[in-house]
Parts: C-alpha cells; structure tokens; sequence
C-alpha cells in the first residue's frame, strides 16, 4: 500500500510539472509553439524564453489590481458631489512606499546642476524651473521664515515629503527617475561604458526611449558608452575572432524591448489608482465577498490605533481642530506639527505610508466634478494627449540637442523645460493616423465628452459658436503671458467678472488629506483640484509604474 501511495505521489509531481511548463505567461521552450522552427536566433527570429516577471523598480511596492467603489458613500456635506461612488477596475501596478522625499528630489537638482550648470546663460531656465517654490511656507500673519530657509536643503528634513513642487515639476522629476533607474540598468547588466554613471556632458545625456528606438543616436551617438560595456565589448572580441570579414552589426550589443530588461516608466499615478492603493482593501475581504466599505488607509472609523501594542496612538497627522495641529505635547501628540518623516506612520495592508496626511498629493487626471464610468470604467484616467516620434527631413527620429531646447511659459511668467537633449521630439497625431479609428480620432482627449464641442451645449450650432472660447464648456479665467525678444513679460490678468469656474485643462486632481486638513480629508475618496504650475506647503507626490505582463506576483492557493 506505502508503494502504490508513492508511486501515485511521484506521478502527480511530475503531471504538476507538466502542467506548469504548459501553462503561464512564458511557456515558451526553444521552438516555436506555431511554426515549430528555432526561436533562439538561429535562424533569424529570437525571444527570451528564460523572462519571469517585471522586476519591482527602486522605491516601489507591487499593487495587486482589482474591483472597488472609487468615490465617496457617505454623506457629501461640502456639497461638492465631485465624488458619486462608481464602479472601477484598476490593472495591477506599483506605487511608491512613502512620499516623493526632498532627498530624493535633491538628488534630481544636484543632477541637473552639474549638468546643465545655471550660470550658464543657456541653461539658467532649466535649473530654475525645478526649484521648487521654498516660497509656499510664508504666511502674512506667521512665522515661518526657518521653513523658507531650511525645510528643502537642510539634512534634518531629508526624509521629509518636498512640497512647493507643481504637478509640471512631479511629472518631469518622474521622467528624470526613469531615465536614471534605467541607465543603471543598462550598466549594471555590461551594456554601457563605465564613463556613463559619472558623464556630466548635457549632449551626452541618456534617455530611454531614444536608446530603445534608435540606440545609435543614444548618449549622443557615442558609442564608447552605448556599447562600451563588459558584454558588450566581449560579444563583439566573439564576433571579430568567428569572422574577421564579417562587418555586420553584432547581435546583442544593444537591450530591446524583447529583452524585458528596460523597466516601464515612472509617472504620476492616476487617480483611480491612487485611491485603490490607498485603501487597501485586502482588510475588508472575507473569500469573494466584501465586508463593508472603509473610511480610512486603515481598518475601524477612527484616526488611533487600537491594536493592543499601540493603542490610543495616532495613524496620520492631520488638523485636530482650531489651533491643533497635533495635540497637547506629550504622549497624546500626533508627533508632528507640520509634515513628518515618511515611514513615521503604519503602513496600510498594501504596505504603502502616508496615503493620509502628511502632504496631499499630486495624481496623473485632470480635474471633471464627475468620472465618466458610463464610457470606461476600467483604468480610469482623464488627461489623455497622444503624441507621436517626430521624423527629422533625413528619415531618422529627431532628437532635442542642447540648442533646441523646448520651454512653456508658465501663468505666472515662469519659464519650465519640458524636454531635455537626448529625448525623441515628439508631435501630435494628425488624421492619417486617427482615420477610421474607432477608440480615439485626436491628439488631445483632456476635454473628451466633458467640454469639448461634441459635449458643449452649442454643438448643434454653426462650426464657429462651437469653437468660440466664450461658449467653452468651463467658463474659467484665462490669463496670459508672453515674453518679448528682449526677455520682457508681458502677464495680462482676465479681469472679466463673468467668469463662473476655476477649472480648464491645465486644473489637476489633488487626493488625500494634509497636516493642514481636517479629519474629513483623510478619506481616500475625498478629491480636490489645484492648477498644475502652482505649488502649497501641504501638497506633495509620489510616482507609480505600469505593470506588464501577469496580474498576480503569485499564484492563489487553498485556504
């Protein structure tokens, strides 16, 4: 009996084996599971049969994607209604574990200072449209002129959330991270040349999307630190001593896409999956069933502990009342007036920080009273503006040099780089590419269904009612402000007493609560607006990455 048990054991163990190799996201062997021919490279075509799943980047935790009600069940007694509960589904992705710190964002200025050094005439805008706006903590009948001074660049605040930051900075500190996080990759793996961690030359910047599209033209089409890495140089010594003749380009030399080595970038996380990652929801399920629905990052309806460890202790820092901004000193304070260190506070199940107060937080959407579950309610975004790689006159991808430098001019005068040399330009797609499309037929999306014509109440008028900036969905301010060609601004500010709105396309979603809110604000649901170049002393960020490939790190289990 023992015998046949163990033969039974060892036959199941080896159908579970068979089982696995069939199925999963990569069960590819050395052939080709429709023609059956090699997929080595041998002949020609090669996948990595050896990929697993997409490595977690620095600073980031694994979200696990899912349902949930997005929005607010409660009461609404600001009356904002901005926030009906609506069903959504969000992918998986990954979120940073605590705020976007102002060690972290100082690392980014020093980068660009030696870079692109501001007593350089040429590159003045670049480092002062990162700075962030120290300016934020003055108050006209308080003190606060040591925050000015000391809360960015002081080394006891380097675990702090930076604040005085615009969404149009967080966006580009999360293109700036990609690139790094992506370069020492490449390095780390034989790629490049040693040079490249310590090359400070603004023609030679690296960046991902030009390496993977056209990796000649990548570090300004050096190719002693494109290829200048230990596997690379040994790849080509293999190549040279099997065909000395041979002069064709060495396999290998650069990483594609089809290695799976290049991670996604970073980016501001949409809103939707804010709010999912802040949640938590793994506390309120029991099997496939919800239990309830939770008010805060944490489980229970009220802002202390009541694990018996830490009972009575305080899990965000927030508002308490008129004049209490932490409690009475001592064991009963939150533990902090103002911001705290990021990890200061448990984390929610997710193992995320902070996702109620300390700072709100900017996200990816454009501000709308309502989210349009009607048209999609799965990986919600609105903000949307697809571009395309601009092709120079000599058939290649036009790369920005140093001279070519692009720049916005801000509502408040201030010019901001929005592209760095080494990036692909890019342009707006046209009707060649949106002709007879069926899930989007233009570039900018922001106004999709919510303010642009076919939504406005003047679209069965003429073409022209349609397109006057009076008639526009939102009636909101629109100043102005140029520059002339000797560097004069020129602001003009809408005086016009008829405006009824703050919102437009450059108004963006603000979530959770702050050291400045009250209670009320802790609410994952709870949504505000604030316009993108403008920056406050309780408003920070943290960045996210798309994940591909597999919903799930593992695989579910019995109970």
């Amino acid at each position: 009996m023992k015998k046949y048990f163990a033969v039974k054991a060892v036959f199941a163990l080896f159908a579970s084996a068979a089982m696995l190799s069939c199925g999963g996201g990569n069960d590819y062997t050395n052939t080709s599971r429709g023609t059956g021919w090699d997929v080595t490279g041998k002949n020609g075509f090669e996948l990595n049969t050896n990929y697993k799943e997409q490595d977690t980047g620095p600073g980031l935790v694994f979200i696990e994607g899912g349902t949930f009600t997005m929005g607010r069940v409660k009461d609404d007694p600001m009356h904002d209604w901005n926030n009906t509960p609506n069903q959504q589904h969000v992918q998986s992705f990954y979120i940073d574990e605590t705020e976007v710190t102002n060690g972290m964002y100082l690392e980014m200025l020093e980068y660009i200072k030696a870079v692109f050094p501001p007593e350089d005439e040429e590159y003045r805008n670049i480092y002062n449209g990162a700075v962030p706006d120290t300016l934020v903590w003055r108050n006209r009948l308080g003190y606060n002129e040591e925050m000015t001074k000391n809360y960015l660049r002081h080394p006891a605040y380097q675990n702090y959330p930076v604040v005085g930051v615009t969404w149009i900075q967080s966006v580009e500190f999360a293109n700036w991270r990609t690139e790094r996080v992506n370069e020492l990759i490449l390095n780390e793996q034989g790629y490049t040349g040693k040079d490249v961690l310590s090359t400070r030359d603004a023609s030679k910047t690296f960046n991902t999307e030009t390496y993977l599209n056209a990796p000649i033209l990548a570090y300004g089409g050096d190719s002693t630190l494109t290829k200048g890495g230990k596997r690379s140089v040994s790849l080509q010594k293999k190549k040279e001593a099997r065909a000395a003749k041979d002069s064709t380009e060495v396999k290998g030399l650069y990483v594609t896409r089809k290695d799976g080595i290049i991670l996604p970038g970073y980016r501001l996380p949409t809103e939707a999956e804010w709010e999912y990652a802040a949640l938590g929801l793994g506390s309120i399920r029991e099997y496939n069933s919800y239990r309830g629905r939770k008010k805060y990052p944490w489980d229970g309806q009220y802002t202390r502990s009541g694990k018996r460890k830490t009972r009575g202790d305080h899990l965000a820092n927030f508002k308490q009342g008129d004049g209490d901004y932490g409690g009475i000193a001592g064991w009963s304070d939150d533990g902090a007036d103002i911001t705290a260190p990021v990890k200061f506070y448990e984390p929610n199940d997710f193992g995320v920080y902070e996702m109620a107060g300390n700072v709100s937080e900017w996200v990816a959407d454009v501000y709308r009273p309502m989210i349009d579950d009607e048209f999609n309610d799965f990986n919600y975004y609105r903000g949307n503006v697809y571009t395309r790689n601009k092709i120079g006159k000599d058939g290649m991808i036009a790369i920005v040099s140093t001279d070519s430098i692009p720049y916005d001019t801000l509502s408040n005068g201030k010019l901001i780089a929005r592209a760095f040399p080494g990036e692909i330009q890019q342009e707006a797609v046209d009707a060649d590419e949106t002709y007879l499309r069926t899930n989007f037929d233009r570039s900018d999306n922001r106004d999709f269904r919510d303010g642009d014509a076919q939504s406005t109440k003047y679209f069965a008028s003429d073409e022209k009612a349609q397109n006057d900036p009076s008639n526009r969905m939102y009636n909101s301010p629109n100043h102005t402000v140029s520059i002339d060609s000797l560097g004069n601004l020129d602001r003009q500010y809408d005086t016009n007493s008829n405006r009824t709105s703050l919102i437009n396309n450059e108004v963006r979603v603000i979530k959770g609560g702050s050291w400045r809110d009250r209670a009320y604000w802790l609410d994952p649901a709870a949504r505000r607006s604030y316009p993108q170049d403008m920056a406050k002393d309780d408003l920070g960020f943290r960045c996210a990455m798309s994940r591909v490939g597999s919903k799930a790190k593992k695989t579910k289990t019995p109970r």
